[in-house]
């Protein structure tokens, strides 16, 4: 690992340590809490003054602490943060001259981040729009002009992007009070005992896998995050379940199902891509293994979008049917309980 640069392009970013932290290098424990993050980088950096704690230079065999501030300034690959315009087809839903709606399908990222560089849904706005001096949120990464809010890679629907900056101060304002009315649809493993509830337990990022949230029912750790749900179809081995976000933390409805004992289907990372409903066996683990084919993503589907509009005061509405992948894997399993219920 080259040694940084103090020339280089960098950001800061500020870790707070838990208040029931147990002492640990530090190293080590910003490798668990930042992406990418090796442990002969933050020592480099640590040597090179890119971070502090408490606003002073530490040593690299530093032990942190509860409370501890943590300061650290995050080196930019070069050239990284000159977004380019890209000719990317956009499925546009609607736009003025204050704002547009664009359907994101999976696998198309929102804004250039470390391994996506191109190819985002940023980089398809910058070319449709060329001559667009696009509105940037204070205290926000330059690679991020317009957007107010955002949905996983490979969570697919709709997003909602700012033209100008009284649109992205309203938009913004609007995010921050949780008046935006944004539903998804979920398939998840197995059906939620109580059909229709509330789910209002923190979530933080998780302590020892550094890409993963996890929710904190004990209200010690993390942030608010409040998630409606309703099964719309119980299909017994799976559910369709319809979810309104009252917060909207990072991987919120992905965590809180995990937590609620159903997991969404096919997540990888929340342990939804393995057989969590059903016995185990050749037949059906070969039907569960072809759903997986089809649906080779978390099935989370961002299906409408509410607000207000910034300058004529309207109430706005969208909404989008259900992707292919997921009413395809939909279908596949009521077949299979219809099958099933006749042999039985």
């Amino acid at each position: 690992m080259p040694v940084l640069d103090n020339n280089m392009e960098i950001e800061e970013q500020l870790v707070q340590v838990d208040p029931k932290q147990s002492p640990r290098r530090i190293d080590l424990f910003l490798m668990d809490r930042l992406v990418n993050a090796t442990r002969s980088r933050v020592q480099n950096s640590i040597k090179q003054g890119f971070i502090q704690v408490n606003g002073q230079q530490i040593k690299p065999n530093y032990k942190v602490r509860p409370g501890d501030l943590i300061l650290v300034k995050i080196p930019r690959p070069e050239g990284y943060g000159v977004l380019e315009p890209e000719d990317i087809p956009l499925d546009i839903r609607y736009e003025d001259d204050q704002l547009l709606v664009v359907y994101k399908p999976a696998g198309m990222v929102v804004h250039p981040g470390v391994g996506n560089y191109s190819g985002t849904l940023v980089n398809g706005l910058l070319y449709y729009y060329k001559q667009l001096d696009w509105p940037q949120q204070e205290n926000t990464y330059r690679d991020r002009p317009g957007l107010v809010h955002r949905i996983d890679k490979n969570t697919s629907g709709l997003l909602v992007v700012a033209k100008t900056e009284e649109a992205l101060v309203h938009l913004s304002k609007q995010f921050f009070d949780h008046s935006v009315r944004r539903i998804y649809y979920a398939i998840v493993w197995g059906t939620p005992q109580v059909p229709q509830g509330r789910i209002d337990v923190p979530i933080g990022r998780h302590p020892t896998k550094r890409l993963q949230h996890v929710a904190f029912p004990e209200a010690d750790q993390g942030k608010r995050a409040v998630t409606h749900y309703e099964v719309v179809e119980d299909l017994y081995y799976i559910s369709l379940i319809k979810c309104h976000l009252e917060t909207g933390r990072t991987h919120q409805i992905r965590v809180h199902m995990k937590y609620l004992g159903h997991p969404i289907f096919s997540d990888v990372r929340y342990g939804g891509d393995k057989i969590l409903k059903g016995t185990v066996f050749s037949k059906y683990k070969q039907f569960v293994h072809n759903c997986f084919e089809i649906l080779p993503r978390q099935a989370l589907h961002a299906s409408s979008i509410g607000f207000v509009h910034p300058t004529t005061g309207e109430s706005m509405y969208f909404e989008t049917d259900l992707p292919e992948d997921m009413s395809q894997v939909l279908a596949k399993w009521r077949h299979y309980l219809t099958h099933r219920k006749r042999q039985g």
